[in-house]
């Protein structure tokens, strides 16, 4: 090849122009100038905007769960409890399964294969398969070795009283957030803080350094109820057996101790498992003792009676003509269930008669019994924190008509919760006095308030080896507690003699023998009413209830039953509740360490019941 004489080359020879050389020498300037400039955007003016993108792609921020608190009974046993449940969740992109092993997959996770089909078609990046199952199906899960398919370890809570405390405990859902009852109630306590921890993660997901303060989680506090679990799980036994017996709609009961005003057992029927919710219904879910409000007939008569005794208008023993066993008012006809001709006071309310108690109450002015019936809580939400508590209805006194303040005072006209009744008797129990109530724990000093009751003096020795062990008992429990303050609304007087007219109506004679309880002296009112139905009342629709206190001589607990629609042929308060309330004190007081005030003997005689009014 021939030499190229680079010289004499036309091509280097000409002459380049001066404004190319300034146009490349400004463009690669302004080149310069644009790279500066981009770099001070990012790194001066904008670097923590960047900064934190960067930090996204390697940073992470992971969360440190909080474990729910703890619910417990008085005594420390579990209510509730959180467990460990892993929960299984898919990549759909990810997975390759075979129609077979989507089968298999399926039927682990209790489902049909179109509905899981249907489920992973809902994303390609995330789904969950099943929320907190049993690790068993968790372990078969992964013995699959589906690709595609993980799992995360969560948890659930536990329940292990079951039906019989769900109504007061509540459950959560599967965010672990409290829906009914105290998880609902103070969810805020037991579901604490959640922690966090910042990590570096490599592009395979795997943390690689820890960096910044680790925030540890903060667990939620642990909460103690008042609720006695062995009394609650009895008296939730004791009135699902009484709603089958009866033939009854359903049922509640409700128990309180007179001396701290801690509610010991708070139970429903029917109820549910907290544990399993599918298939549940608005009547399983309803708390009937707080949320159900009906017109507390005839267990009214003894705040009436009580407050003539307290203002001088009568003695237990000043005589009533009740005959010929019926009472005008406006055209108005009030009826007993049958003539008793007269009566003294105390048998007034050992008989119920509506005639009797009217009498007195329209010697009142309309605005002393509103403020009676206030002062125990009628017409007034319990304050208690817990959800779904209702008011009741009571009217102001300044738009009654006599004949409205005639059937209100034995009971029509105005309504109650169950628990507002059990809550108004602790006036009667308590000397006068209106009580607080409480579902938390009351840790009182202990004082030389003995809360064990000794014998009245009626000859205990055929029960002596009972009682022993009952006073064995309340050593163990403790010496004494510091009664809790209330609100007077009665003398002690007054108090005292209406607990001994309770006593004749829960005895021999009296609307409720049935209430009778071996070795306790007890008392109580019961109650029968027509179920409202529209504008009236039905015929054939009734709810029963009492509400009765125990020992009479030194009362100890409230105890208030009420069964809804009992349809087996029986269906006054005195015979439907009365002996669940019987077989509850029974329970109840020796649990309690209080001494029996009474012969214990072997069976109680009781005669027939008096046929109440209502």
């Amino acid at each position: 090849m021939p030499a190229v004489r680079y010289a004499t080359s036309p091509l280097l020879a000409s002459k380049t122009p001066p404004w190319r050389i300034k146009f490349l020498t400004g463009a690669i300037g302004l080149a310069f100038a644009v790279l500066i400039g981009r770099a001070a955007w990012i790194q001066i003016i904008h670097t923590e905007f960047y900064q934190q993108q960067g930090a996204n792609r390697y940073e992470r921020r992971i969360e440190l769960p909080a474990s729910r608190g703890r619910i417990l009974d008085r005594n420390g046993e579990l209510l509730a409890s959180s467990v460990p449940a892993p929960s299984l969740w898919a990549i759909p992109k990810d997975m390759d399964a075979s129609p077979q092993e989507l089968r298999k997959l399926a039927r682990l996770l209790d489902m049909s294969a179109p509905e899981l089909k249907k489920r992973l078609a809902g994303s390609n990046n995330f789904v969950w398969l099943r929320r907190q199952v049993d690790e068993g199906v968790a372990q078969q899960v992964a013995a699959l070795k589906m690709k595609g398919v993980h799992e995360i370890k969560e948890s659930r809570r536990q329940y292990p009283e079951g039906e019989a405390a769900a109504h007061v405990v509540g459950f959560t859902n599967v965010e672990d957030k409290g829906q009914e009852g105290i998880e609902l109630a103070y969810d805020r306590d037991l579901s604490g803080r959640d922690g966090q921890r910042h990590v570096i993660k490599d592009r395979l997901g795997r943390v690689v350094e820890n960096v910044g303060d680790l925030v540890p989680a903060a667990d939620g506090r642990e909460i103690r109820l008042s609720i006695d679990a062995k009394i609650q799980a009895n008296a939730y036994q004791r009135i699902r057996d009484a709603v089958a017996e009866n033939k009854a709609k359903a049922g509640s009961v409700v128990v309180i101790d007179t001396l701290t005003g801690e509610v010991l057992a708070l139970a429903n029927f029917p109820s549910y498992s907290p544990g399993n919710r599918r298939n549940l219904t608005g009547a399983q879910l309803r708390n009937r003792a707080l949320t159900d409000t009906f017109e507390p007939g005839s267990t009214m008569k003894p705040f009436v009676v009580s407050w003539a005794l307290e203002t001088g208008r009568v003695k237990p023993d000043t005589p009533i003509q009740t005959a010929p066993g019926r009472l005008t008012i406006a055209g108005s006809t009030i009826s007993d269930s049958h003539p008793h001709g007269v009566l003294t006071v105390s048998e007034v309310i050992q008989k119920s008669s509506n005639v009797g108690t009217v009498k007195m109450a329209m010697e009142m002015q309309p605005r002393e019994m509103w403020e009676l019936y206030t002062s125990v809580g009628m017409g007034q939400k319990p304050q208690i924190g817990f959800p779904g508590a209702v008011t009741g209805r009571l009217r102001p006194y300044k738009s009654w008509r006599p004949i409205e303040q005639a059937t209100m005072s034995y009971g029509y006209g105005l309504s109650a919760s169950l628990f507002q009744l059990a809550h108004a008797y602790t006036v009667f129990a308590r000397d006068g006095e209106l009580i607080p109530v409480t579902l938390m724990k009351r840790d009182t000093p202990a004082k030389d308030e003995p809360s064990v009751h000794t014998s009245n003096g009626m000859g205990n020795a055929g029960g002596m080896g009972w009682s022993q062990a009952v006073a064995a008992r309340s050593a163990e429990l403790s010496g004494g507690l510091v009664p809790t303050k209330g609100t007077r609304v009665l003398s002690p007087e007054t108090a005292r003699e209406m607990r001994e007219m309770l006593r004749m109506a829960a005895g021999n004679g009296g609307t409720s023998p049935l209430a009778q309880t071996v070795g306790y002296s007890v008392g109580g009112k019961s109650g029968t009413a027509h179920k409202q139905e529209g504008k009236g009342y039905a015929s054939n629709k009734y709810r029963s209830w009492f509400v009765g206190i125990a020992p009479i001589g030194k009362p100890r607990i409230v105890v208030a039953v009420m069964v809804d629609e009992p349809a087996n042929g029986k269906y006054f308060g005195g015979a439907v509740a009365g002996p669940v309330f019987s077989q509850i004190v029974q329970n109840t007081l020796p649990r309690l360490g209080v001494v029996p005030d009474l012969d214990v003997q072997t069976h109680i005689v009781a005669q027939p019941a008096v046929e109440e009014s209502f």
